[in-house]
């Protein structure tokens, strides 16, 4: 009689080898996740860049490929790059701000005041201050709305948006107001290492939003209020406050832009800033940031905004209709939201054991 352990029967021995994944299926799976994850995810859209890039090429020739070109496009992208990072922040926590375009457009106007340039004449930062707290303000408006007076966001910040491109009218009696504080011309118009400051500010505030999003509890707390808001507050986090303090940053970005576009234009006006919160949701949602909310991506926005700006440079340099640039564009974005769909549809139905 033996006195070892019982030997598994044949059938015993097959079912336990079907059950154990072979080598193979495993490098499978494990490729089946990092491409349904954020990292598939910004390749997919580093794929769809690089080809709109090769098509730029062949199209345009060297007029597109050439290095003065590829500035002008980070350029493009860097003022609807700004705005678009705060607004992964508001969409990543399940909100949405549609006012952003029409507070840029305030705090242009507001920032080129005579008074204010006067005021800024040997300190032209002020300028810039002044844009930025026109920002914030907005936002804590649409913040308190929102969290404190329970107005659905969509409402609140379409009404920012009305108000805000119709107080900036009534401040500017509908007239471009010119910037002529030329400290302020200077240094936004100047360059580092062959870039413009307009692009290393686009670069500073992508990093910064990155940080703050994946690196701090600020944006573990953003997260978790776009996954389960209820879940969130019964864990601690007063989630009204942070709502706040969401579309207040949603602002404060879009202050920053103000005066970026101011130095690009020379002037502020009630019409800056139009449809910008269409493109910036476009570009957020593109990049991989789930409009329900609780998964945000700074990178895939910052992709998102490339993107659609090397799109539009590749219509403009083949002299094709921009009726033709926004069908591609609106095709972009259901194809992105589809697939954001069917990912969240698999991240639902996977075994969670």
């Amino acid at each position: 009689m033996s006195t070892g352990s019982p030997t598994p029967d044949s059938s015993e021995r097959a079912a336990t080898a079907a059950e154990s994944p072979t080598p193979a299926t495993e490098r499978r799976s494990v490729a089946s996740r990092l491409l349904s994850g954020p990292a598939g995810r910004s390749v997919g859209l580093i794929i769809a860049l690089l080809i709109l890039i090769l098509v730029g090429a062949v199209t345009a020739g060297s007029d597109f490929t050439s290095l003065d070109n590829m500035l002008v496009i980070l350029r493009l992208a860097s003022v609807i790059g700004v705005v678009a990072i705060g607004v992964t922040f508001v969409i990543t926590a399940g909100g949405i701000d549609l006012s952003v375009g029409s507070v840029l457009g305030l705090a242009s106007v507001v920032a080129s005041l005579g008074a204010i340039q006067t005021a800024a004449s040997g300190f032209w930062p002020l300028m810039v201050f002044v844009s930025i707290a026109v920002g914030v303000v907005a936002g804590l408006t649409n913040g308190l709305i929102i969290a404190y007076g329970k107005v659905v966001a969509f409402m609140a910040t379409l009404a920012m948006l009305v108000a805000a491109r119709g107080l900036a009218e009534l401040i500017s009696q509908r007239q471009s107001q010119v910037v002529s504080n030329q400290g302020f011309l200077s240094f936004f118009r100047g360059e580092l290492l062959g870039i413009s400051w307009v692009v290393w500010i686009f670069a500073l505030v992508s990093v910064a939003g990155w940080f703050l999003l994946n690196r701090t509890t600020f944006g573990r707390r953003t997260v978790a209020i776009g996954g389960n808001a209820t879940a969130a507050r019964l864990a601690g986090v007063n989630v009204r406050r942070h709502l706040t303090y969401l579309y207040m940053l949603s602002g404060a970005t879009a202050g920053i832009a103000a005066t970026m576009l101011l130095s690009r234009t020379t002037a502020g006006t009630s019409t800056h800033g139009q449809l910008y919160e269409l493109d910036a949701i476009a570009a957020v949602v593109v990049g991989g940031t789930l409009l329900v909310g609780g998964r945000g991506t700074i990178g895939g926005t910052v992709l998102g905004v490339l993107l659609f700006a090397t799109l539009t440079n590749v219509f403009t340099q083949n002299n094709l209709s921009t009726s033709v640039q926004l069908v591609a564009k609106g095709i972009i974005i259901v194809v992105a939201v589809l697939l954001q769909q069917r990912f969240a549809n698999r991240d639902a139905s996977a075994p969670t054991g």
